[in-house]
C-alpha cells in the first residue's frame, strides 16, 4: 500500500504505547521510512561530522541534547531522498518549540503540516505490558513475553532478562515525566491534526484506525500480514528508547 502524497506523521505517546510496533507498520504500509530521533543521534555521533563529534560529546556525558542540535539533525535527515513522500517521526518533536520548528521546516520544504496521533493507554494496563517484557543480552531485542513462555531470544538463543526500567515504580516514575513533559506538545497539536488513539487495543486494530483515519484503509483493514499467534507465546516489540 503506497500513499498518493506526501505525509508527515508524528506519533506520541507513553513508553510502552506501542509506538515502534506502529512506526514498523505504517512504514511498510505507506512506504515512508520511520525516522527515531535517539536512532538518528547515535548515528550522526558515528558518522564523524563536526555536528556528530558535538552530539557524542553530549551523548557520551549523559546530557540531553538541546532542541538546537536536534532540530539541526532532523532537517539534515527530512532532506534525504526517501522522505520525499513523507516519514513517520518516533521522538520528535518533544516541546513546543520542536512543533513549531517542525512546521516551519515542512513549509520550507512545501509541505503542510504533520499528522499527530497520540497513542493513549491507562498507566496501569501500560505497567502490566511492560513488566512483561524481556530483552536479550546480545542483540538487544526487546520482546513481550507470555506467562509460561521459554523465555529465549528467537534469533540468538540467548535466555532473556528483565529490563531495569521495567520495575512497576520505574515505570510509573517514567509515566509521570512524561505526561509532565508531553501536555505542552498536546495542547500544541490539539485543534489541528490531532488524533488520540486507543492504544490498548490489539496492534493491528491500532494501525488500522490510523489508516482509516489517513484515507489509506478503510477502517476495519489495514493490509498488512496478521501478527505473531499469542500461541507462540513471544512477540517482538520495538525497542523503546524515551
Amino acid at each position: 500500500m503506497h500513499n498518493t502524497h506526501p505525509q508527515f506523521i508524528v506519533l506520541l505517546g507513553p513508553p510502552g504505547a506501542g509506538k515502534g510496533t506502529q512506526a514498523e507498520r505504517l512504514s511498510g504500509a505507506l512506504a515512508i521510512p520511520t525516522i527515531s530521533t535517539g536512532e538518528m543521534l547515535r548515528q550522526e555521533g558515528r558518522s564523524g561530522s563536526l555536528l556528530g563529534a558535538q552530539i557524542q560529546t553530549l551523548l557520551d556525558a549523559g546530557h540531553l541534547v538541546s532542541d538546537e542540535l536536534i532540530q539541526k539533525v532532523v532537517a539534515q535527515r527530512l532532506a534525504q531522498p526517501d522522505c520525499r513522500q513523507g516519514c513517520i517521526l518516533d521522538g520528535f518533536p518533544r516541546t513546543a518549540t520542536q512543533a513549531r520548528f517542525l512546521d516551519q521546516l515542512l513549509a520550507k520544504m512545501g509541505f503542510g503540516a504533520p499528522i499527530v496521533f497520540d497513542l493513549a493507554i491507562a498507566p496501569e494496563e501500560l505497567v502490566a505490558r511492560l513488566s512483561l517484557r524481556r530483552q536479550c543480552p546480545l542483540c538487544d531485542r526487546t520482546f513481550q513475553v507470555l506467562p509460561g513462555a521459554i523465555e529465549t531470544c528467537p534469533h540468538d538463543g540467548a535466555s532473556l532478562v528483565p529490563r531495569p526500567d521495567d520495575a512497576p515504580e520505574t515505570i510509573r516514575r517514567r509515566l509521570r515525566i512524561y505526561a509532565d513533559h508531553t501536555s505542552e506538545i498536546v495542547r500544541f497539536y490539539q485543534n489541528r491534526g490531532y488524533h488520540r488513539i486507543n492504544a490498548s487495543q490489539p496492534a493491528d486494530h491500532v494501525t488500522s484506525k490510523v489508516l482509516g483515519i489517513l484515507g489509506n484503509a478503510p477502517a476495519g483493514t489495514n493490509g498488512l500480514k496478521r501478527p505473531v499467534p499469542a500461541s507462540q507465546h513471544l512477540s517482538a516489540l520495538s525497542p523503546v528508547a524515551h
